[in-house]
């Protein structure tokens, strides 16, 4: 069996309750930078941001293949799964999260979209309930996530739940490797030290080992 460790609960809520004020940037109860009310009120419709869609009925895949035939860019989290079968063991790419993609677009353009397909849309918007808006991420954290999963390694994890003690790992930025650029919080998991990137308040995957070589701290680093 392959070692990434995914760790989801599909029916916990997108978002919990956020400490918000009116102002930039909004910081959860953790002391964690949500976002800079990207998407609020007044926002701009037609600027670009990450959105994350919830697909209906496992069709994630399907609605990336809509969006990547208009042009736009997406990205749906992928991990190795083996399934043994008449005695041979088949190694495949799966959708590591179920019903998720996030796309690079506007609101104005993906509200016609999914507006396109009448009652039945393949696709929502996760909604953030406190700020009573689509859910956005924030373009560098977004940027790390996609570097880290998009490697498949075996031993990458998937959170969903972000413990205090792993928020207490010291920010970083990894200078070498595959994950060169990344910035993310060191902790210790399988006995491995790994770099964490956050989605704050909804998803975060970690690397597999990384050397300390690699790593340059960063004293007054905040989360993008």
């Amino acid at each position: 069996m392959p070692n990434t460790t995914l760790l989801l609960d599909s029916t916990r809520p997108v978002c919990r309750p956020m400490n918000t004020n009116d102002g930039c940037p909004k910081i959860n109860s953790a002391g964690v930078l949500v976002s800079c009310h990207v998407g609020g009120v007044g926002m701009n419709k037609d600027s670009l941001h990450w959105y994350a869609l919830r697909a209906t009925y496992s069709r994630e895949l399907k609605v990336r293949a809509l969006l990547d035939d208009k042009g736009v860019r997406t990205f749906v989290p992928m991990m190795w799964r083996r399934k043994t079968m008449g005695g041979k063991t088949e190694r495949k790419l799966v959708p590591a999260v179920n019903n998720l993609c996030f796309v690079y677009w506007s609101r104005r353009e993906i509200d016609g979209f999914i507006k396109g397909f009448g009652e039945n849309p393949p696709a929502n918007y996760y909604w953030d309930r406190t700020l009573n808006r689509p859910l956005t991420v924030p373009d560098k954290a977004m940027e790390d996530f996609i570097t880290v999963a998009s490697s498949y390694d075996e031993d990458i994890v998937y959170l969903t739940e972000v413990s205090d003690k792993l928020r207490e790992g010291q920010m970083v930025e990894v200078t070498d490797g595959p994950f060169k650029g990344v910035k993310g919080r060191v902790v210790r998991i399988r006995k491995n030290r790994r770099i964490l990137v956050e989605l704050p308040g909804f998803l975060a995957v970690t690397t597999n080992y990384i050397e300390p070589s690699f790593l340059k701290v960063e004293e007054d680093c905040a989360d993008e």
